[in-house]
């Protein structure tokens, strides 16, 4: 990808007459990166705020490229020291917060935007890629904590700007992944002066250098964005890797090649959390692009392929396994299923065995998913499709347990506790009707295991938000890969993260031991051992039910070029272009 050095006012080449429309099915929790990881924050923000790294649109596996960085970062010092040359010219939106002054990017909005992580008053749960990393970065957040006060102003003997465009970091030991967090969406670039002057209204007002910026913000119903008219833009100059993805990306360069990008000037999102309503709103070509919903899948597919009605109308598709995982997470500081005893594992392995999964995937998804056996996914660093997790879907085994383990069945035929208080169970779950028929499932089969379980419906954001307090008993969760490395996975059931991805507030000192040993690992077979062992400790622990991993087709219309739904990237405005129609 090829970008300019050097912007001038309104160089961003997008036309606003060419606009793109699109959907997500559940809302945002704010724009402020620092304090969520909501991902469908994440989708809007990616376009909004730049990281120094990123990916290369087309390139499959995923590859990591220079973004706001000059070059790839110079590593020295037996991996801990990483400096980066920040390239020139690179701009933040106009926004009140400059008082008229264009305000161009430079290291220190870096340094300051790591800072904001481990402010203890922000209470980052993206704090944990960065924390105990940086040296003196925990020093300065120990302080803190002491003084109720951050002193972003403070030195930080790891974290220096040694002029206005080179940013070096040392880290307190190597770490593989870095490259990775350098990356990752939450860790784009903030201006301290925009942060100060919107205060804790930072989550509705973001600023950044990216090809667009915020337009309308209607919480939980509509977000528009508009190009960035201070964006340097690029040339769209990506190769294909080959592979399955040959055919498909011939034709995308052809449409793509050598134009000057972004082309789309105003992007729509619309909140739609209904599968059907979404599928009828592409239908009425009110969206140019969407995941194709699970329940109508077979009313669209002949296999892999569109059928014939939807093939006459020139709508594209593109199908991939995503990296992704649903799993179902128990909270280990709950009183009724949380704890380490014998009894507790084994109400959560029971209640885990009790959910048929392959039923979820027929009814449910239409077989457009496949039984996820362990943590980390297809298409992400040490998964091992060999590998079988050591417990399914078996109602006599889940019987015989909470039998043994002295849950005894009452006169209606509904169990109490070892001690003999009534046993109800509370299930997180969303106002839709595929979560209602998630309930269905859960409801048949703890029914055959007598246990009484009551859902308790609120919003995906608010549920988040009570996860990450450990407020929620158990919940139906999903995690798609911030970056293509298992660790991004294994984090979720790491103790110390518990508020900061680790939502079931899972904690084990044999699995945080294998944590630290496998960050401390290189990649290769030996650290991906440590993985499999991973796994078979907290299938041990009973910390999770993984459920499945998702195939998405993407339905595209015949006027949007150049759609390719990247396996990290979250959106792809910038890469499109959108015909007159």
């Amino acid at each position: 990808m090829v970008v300019p050095n050097t912007a001038t006012a309104a160089s961003n080449p997008a036309d606003p007459n060419k606009v793109i429309h699109w959907a997500v099915e559940a809302p945002d929790d704010g724009l402020d990166m620092v304090k969520t990881v909501n991902y469908y924050s994440g989708v809007f923000a990616e376009s909004i705020f730049e990281t120094l790294l990123t990916y290369d649109y087309l390139a499959r596996p995923a590859k990591l490229i220079p973004g706001t960085a000059e070059a790839m970062p110079e590593v020295s010092n037996s991996g801990r020291t990483y400096v980066i040359h920040i390239k020139k010219g690179i701009y933040f939106a106009p926004d009140p917060a400059f008082k008229g002054v264009r305000r161009e990017l430079t290291a220190q909005d870096y340094a300051y935007t790591f800072k904001r992580f481990v402010d203890p008053q922000n209470r980052s749960p993206a704090a944990g890629l960065l924390e105990g990393k940086i040296v003196g970065m925990d020093a300065l957040e120990k302080q803190a904590k002491k003084t109720g006060k951050f002193d972003y102003d403070a030195p930080v003997e790891g974290l220096q700007t040694p002029d206005r465009y080179t940013l070096r970091i040392t880290l307190n030991q190597p770490d593989y992944d870095f490259l990775y967090v350098l990356a990752f969406t939450a860790y784009g670039a903030q201006a301290r002066e925009a942060v100060d002057f919107y205060g804790a209204l930072t989550n509705v007002h973001p600023v950044g250098t990216g090809p667009y910026m915020l337009s309308q913000y209607v919480p939980r119903s509509k977000i528009v964005l508009v190009a960035n008219p201070e964006y340097r833009g690029f040339t769209w100059d990506f190769k294909s890797s080959g592979g399955e993805d040959a055919a498909y990306d011939k034709q995308l360069i052809k449409d793509m090649q050598g134009k000057k990008m972004p082309q789309v000037g105003r992007v729509e999102i619309n909140i739609i959390e209904e599968e059907q309503s979404r599928w009828l709103a592409f239908q009425g070509k009110q969206l140019d692009f969407d995941k194709l919903p699970e329940s109508v899948a077979p009313k669209v597919m002949n296999g892999t392929a569109l059928k014939p009605e939807f093939t006459d109308q020139n709508i594209g598709l593109y199908r991939q396994a995503e990296p992704e995982l649903t799993y179902t997470y128990f909270n280990y500081h709950d009183p009724v299923v949380g704890g380490t005893s014998l009894e507790k594992n084994a109400l959560r392995r029971a209640i885990a065995m009790s959910y048929n999964t392959r039923q979820e995937i027929s009814l449910i998804r239409n077989n457009q998913a496949a039984e996820a056996q362990m943590m980390i996914p297809v298409g992400v660093v040490g998964h091992d499709p060999d590998y079988r997790r050591s417990y399914g879907y078996d109602i006599d085994l889940a019987n015989k347990l909470l039998d043994h383990f002295g849950y005894k069945r009452g006169a209606d035929g509904y169990r109490t506790t070892p001690d003999g208080k009534p046993l109800m169970i509370k299930i997180a779950s969303q106002p839709s009707a595929k979560d209602q028929s998630y309930a269905e499932i859960w409801k048949q089969g703890l029914d055959k295991i007598g246990i009484r379980v009551d859902f308790v419906v609120s919003n995906f954001a608010d549920n988040l938000k009570a996860a990450t307090e450990c407020k929620l008993m158990i919940w139906n969760s999903a995690w798609i890969a911030d970056f293509p490395e298992g660790d991004n996975f294994m984090q979720l059931l790491y103790g110390p993260n518990t508020g900061q991805g680790n939502n079931g507030c899972y904690t084990s000192d044999a699995f945080d031991a294998l944590y630290v040993k496998a960050r401390a690992t290189p990649p290769g077979p030996e650290r991906n051992a440590i993985y499999l062992q991973m796994n078979r400790q907290m299938e041990a622990d009973t910390a999770v039910l993984t459920q499945v991993s998702r195939t998405r087709s993407w339905l595209i219309r015949p006027w949007v070029k150049g759609f390719k739904q990247h396996p990290i990237l979250h959106q792809n405005w910038q890469y499109l272009d959108v015909e007159k129609h």
